[in-house]
């Protein structure tokens, strides 16, 4: 790497004195961070694919003003990690932070219990986007051929597809990220004005301004009306929830106390704006409500689009700029997926770490975390196989576990009385409080709404299994911890003021950071 380069050295000694040798190059800048979290958070993409869950659950209340109300919470949210993102900035994300911030005594258990949910919600939010992808790009061929109905195989089968494409792309196009993530941030916003013009120039008819903002209908979800209304809430719950994930990517910017915070907040106030935008002439022309839900694999954004423009080939026009936003989410999530699986393998805290934790220096990224978090996915996609609801138990999970991970360092930043944040660089001020103890409200109902079934009745195909997936994990990382982890795992490095590396519980020096500066000079000489 050139060292134009005072800032990438500077960068590169601040995560030594957090505990760890830089391995990954900072070629990423503060735009594509944010054009990576924008990505994940894919707005028109996310709201299109879990659309049914708001049409069930109250219509235009919950889809506009659910939106609303979930933006505000997440920018809460984003802004209590941003601030801690800019004290300790390191790929371990929220994982390290909960260690940091924790006593040395709970430290490990902390931190390991909090990078498991970190983990999982990774794995399971680039599943879900995957997976939803999977079935619109199926629910194309629907726009031609109404009769045609994708059975499960299909759907695996064009799952695995998706994911074999991101997991290309990382692999071999690690280098051309930056230029990705920024292309997402123009195709996603040419994507909704086009689509904006497009629907509301060629809808037949168009609802009223109360149909619009105040139509309630939750009819056919079969829960009490308001409670409805909170159950629907996944769907922008499940939208604005990947902006933390972009905190894997620390070790490969520059400047990250700075970019990344700034990047996280950023992102959820443009995801904001921008499903707004998105949502307002959508509920303007929405068709008939039953005719969409009666879709048969519950992706019903082709047959509004076609309903509106009155013609499959526009219907599929609109349909591809969504398919677009699909691959950049893809590739975005499988990104900070992999990110995330290196650091925490490589402190020891998931079976096999040895090998996750290696990076690829002819390809500049961590291959073999990649393909884990790839199989992992693939894998349990299959229980779409026993579930024909298996979409809402992939976007319950992953809500709930990213959202927990989010949870935890807020949590225990507020029992410490917010001590290591007084001084952050991203402060809070006097609201930090405020915002914390409303981030950690929500989070507790989110854990209790998502794991509910978006209507009722329920039967075996029809259940929500996120509480039953996000089970069988625990066990994992139980039997884990108690069999190696117990007492082998005692969290992330420590470094301390005389450049030496020591163990977060009992003060041991496990590295000197000069050593450290060492090795990285002479892994750049070889590689």
């Amino acid at each position: 790497m050139k060292v134009e380069n005072g800032h990438t050295d500077d960068a590169d000694q601040a995560l030594a004195r957090l505990g760890y040798k830089a391995e990954l190059p900072r070629n990423l800048s503060m735009m594509s961070i944010l054009g990576l979290s924008f990505a994940i958070m894919a707005v028109p993409f996310g709201l299109s694919t879990t659309m049914y869950i708001t049409l069930t659950n109250g219509q235009s209340v919950t889809i506009l003003w659910g939106w609303v109300f979930v933006s505000i919470i997440s920018l809460c949210i984003a802004a209590s990690l941003a601030e801690i993102c800019a004290v300790f900035p390191t790929a371990g994300g929220v994982y390290y932070w909960s260690a940091m911030l924790s006593t040395p005594r709970y430290a490990p258990i902390v931190s390991f219990i909090d990078g498991w949910l970190t983990l999982v919600g990774n794995w399971t939010v680039t599943l879900s986007i995957n997976f939803s992808g999977a079935q619109l790009i199926l629910s194309a061929i629907t726009i031609f051929n109404e009769d045609y109905v994708a059975n499960e195989w299909q759907t695996i089968l064009c799952f695995w597809a998706v994911m074999l494409v991101c997991a290309l792309v990382n692999a071999f196009g690690s280098r051309y990220l930056d230029l990705i993530n920024k292309v997402c941030i123009y195709w996603t916003a040419a994507s909704v004005v086009i689509i904006l013009v497009t629907v509301l120039a060629m809808a037949p008819h168009r609802h009223s301004g109360e149909y619009v903002f105040a139509h309630y209908d939750a009819s056919a979800s079969g829960w009490p009306s308001g409670w409805s209304f909170f159950v629907g809430l996944l769907q922008a719950a499940y939208t604005l929830t990947g902006y933390g994930m972009v905190a894997a990517m620390c070790e490969e910017v520059q400047n990250p106390e700075r970019e990344v915070p700034r990047a996280i907040v950023l992102s959820v106030f443009a995801a904001g704006v921008t499903g707004i935008i998105y949502l307002i002439p959508i509920l303007f022309v929405l068709p008939d409500v039953q005719m969409l839900l009666s879709v048969a694999n519950s992706q019903p954004i082709g047959t509004l689009f076609k309903t509106v423009t009155g013609s499959a080939a526009g219907g599929f026009g609109l349909l591809f700029l969504i398919l677009g936003i699909l691959m950049f989410a893809g590739i975005g999530a499988l990104t900070a997926s992999s990110r995330c699986t290196y650091a925490f393998a490589r402190d020891k805290a998931i079976p096999g770490y040895k090998l996750w934790s290696r990076v690829n220096h002819r390809l500049d990224m961590p291959l073999w975390a990649l393909f884990l978090s790839t199989i992992v996915d693939c894998i349990l996609g299959c229980i779409y196989f026993g579930s024909s609801a298996a979409f809402n138990s992939f976007t319950g999970v992953a809500t709930i576990c990213l959202s927990t991970s989010y949870g935890v360092p807020v949590l225990v930043s507020l029992v410490r009385r917010r001590e290591a944040v007084k001084n952050s660089p991203y402060p809070l001020g006097k609201f930090g409080v405020v915002i914390n103890v409303i981030c950690v409200v929500w989070i507790v109902l989110a854990v209790v709404l998502f794991c509910m079934p978006v209507s009722l009745p329920v039967d075996p195909s029809t259940m929500n299994y996120a509480s039953v997936v996000f089970a069988g994990f625990a066990l994992i990382a139980f039997i884990w911890y108690f069999a190696y982890a117990r007492k082998n795992f005692t969290g992330p490095p420590v470094a301390r003021e005389d450049g030496t590396e020591t163990d977060v519980t009992t003060g041991v020096n496990v590295l000197n950071a000069e050593e450290t500066n060492q090795e990285k000079i002479q892994d750049k000489e070889l590689n």
